[in-house]
């Protein structure tokens, strides 16, 4: 079994949708493709539709794929067959604190209900308890952004910088952000 060309030592928290949008399920297989190429090892909700893509695309490349999901919750259907891990965490807190507390990168694609928790439990992380980089990606995430921004939800202040956020329309955008962080880390 051939290992990306990077050593998995970063994880990415994906949040994505399990009824995906039009037309980004490709865009999720190919983000799993590039952060594993980039040396995340991927966590998910562990479930189908863009974080099954999202696991495929990771699996490709022989990193490891975590499921964090809730115990106890048989009725949310069985993990996609990419998962090699999985936490069951008995609250939403304690769900989203196995996502956030030590994710290098937080990646958040179109979904519902539950897509948008996790996004803004990680925008509430990433200004209020450690910086952590939130990436919008693909058109439906982008065009919550927009909105979010648009009606004030969403807005920058000193005590709040945003400068964590940003919206990546496609797979080509996200491979451009993986290298500015690489080169980022390297700085250190």
């Amino acid at each position: 079994m051939t290992r990306t060309d990077h050593a998995t030592d970063l994880t990415v928290a994906l949040f994505a949708g399990v009824v995906p949008p039009d037309g980004e399920e490709p865009l999720a297989e190919a983000a799993g493709a590039a952060l594993a190429r980039a040396g995340y090892a991927l966590r998910h909700g562990g479930y189908n539709g863009l974080m099954e893509a999202a696991a495929r695309g990771a699996a490709a490349h022989h990193v490891p794929v975590t499921a964090i999901t809730l115990a106890d919750r048989p009725d949310w259907g069985a993990l996609n067959p990419f998962v090699t891990t999985t936490v069951y965490a008995s609250t939403m807190g304690e769900r989203l604190h196995a996502y956030l507390d030590d994710a290098d990168l937080v990646v958040a694609m179109g979904g519902g209900v539950g897509t948008l928790h996790e996004l803004t439990a990680a925008l509430y992380y990433a200004t209020t308890i450690r910086p952590v980089p939130v990436r919008l990606l693909g058109p439906t995430a982008c065009r919550l952004s927009t909105f979010l921004r648009a009606e004030g939800w969403l807005t920058e202040s000193p005590t709040r910088p945003l400068g964590f956020l940003r919206e990546l329309p496609d797979a080509e955008a996200l491979t451009a952000d993986l290298k500015a962080l690489a080169a980022g880390r390297c700085a250190l």
